[in-house]
């Protein structure tokens, strides 16, 4: 792909963009990019809802329809976007704060619901934009600017959360796999159903200085050594890598279809 077909897909009036030095969400910005356009997908046929947070910038970046919604609420937006224009491919980037804490419970009814729309979650280990605190993935023993002395409160598996609430297509990689990345994501908006990619996105400023990373280069160099494909013969034996791939992609009822069915048989009396 040209740079002048990238930068079709993007707002330059809004660039230089606001991300820090090595911050691996213009990485995933990239790859969503590719994976649209690969697909063919028309702008007009695209929209982007976006929460608060770092990753929530996605949305004044592309040029596609975009909301820049509230904390938390990206989903809750993007249900009612589906609900009112189907025919749209939608996209939610959020962060792992946005995503898992205060938008954890729009997350897993959009994923039993199984609305059709694909929800990235940019997973930096940390709430990158309003200091540097901790979030729901940050690890135990990890240091955030709220836990000084060591995080004490379990990690979400955001790829385990996103199962058992019943998305219908899981996926996990890195901003280091970035192939792989644009890989999935078309996998993913290609999915008739909700949709789940985390994208383990490195933090140089706030996570890599307080957990002895001296670069973006040293956290993508973790994201190689550290992971591993899923289906792996070597999983068994280093159950301490974190695994990478699709972890489920099933095929079930949409919810917009199910509504539609309603309407249907409303319209008609019972």
């Amino acid at each position: 792909m040209s740079k002048l077909t990238v930068r079709a897909y993007i707002r330059e009036r809004f660039f230089p963009h606001i991300w820090c030095p090595g911050c691996g969400h213009g990485t995933i910005m990239g790859a969503m990019i590719r994976a649209i356009h690969h697909l063919g997908l028309k702008k007009k046929d695209v929209a982007v809802v976006s929460g608060i947070g770092c990753s929530a910038r996605m949305a004044g970046y592309l040029d596609f329809h975009t909301l820049h919604t509230i904390h938390g609420r990206a989903l809750a937006f993007a249900t009612g976007l589906k609900l009112s224009r189907p025919e749209l491919t939608l996209l939610v980037p959020m962060g792992d704060g946005d995503a898992l804490a205060i938008g954890g419970n729009h997350l897993i009814h959009a994923a039993r619901r199984n609305i059709d729309i694909t929800a990235i979650i940019m997973n930096n280990n940390v709430y990158g934009m309003t200091g540097g605190q901790a979030s729901p993935t940050t690890g135990y023993g990890d240091y955030a600017s709220t836990v000084p002395y060591g995080n004490i409160d379990r990690a979400f598996d955001t790829v385990k959360l996103a199962v058992g609430a019943g998305a219908t297509f899981v996926a996990r990689t890195t901003t280091y796999h970035v192939t792989e990345l644009i890989t999935i994501l078309e996998k993913a908006i290609r999915h008739k159903g909700f949709s789940v990619v985390e994208v383990l996105s490195q933090c140089p400023t706030y996570y890599g200085r307080r957990n002895d990373f001296a670069s973006a280069v040293d956290m993508l160099t973790y994201y190689k050594t550290h992971t591993i494909p899923l289906g792996s013969k070597k999983n068994a034996e280093t159950p301490e890598l974190i695994e990478r791939g699709i972890f489920i992609q099933q095929e079930k009822p949409e919810y917009c279809a199910e509504y539609d069915k309603i309407i249907e048989t409303a319209s008609k009396g019972r």
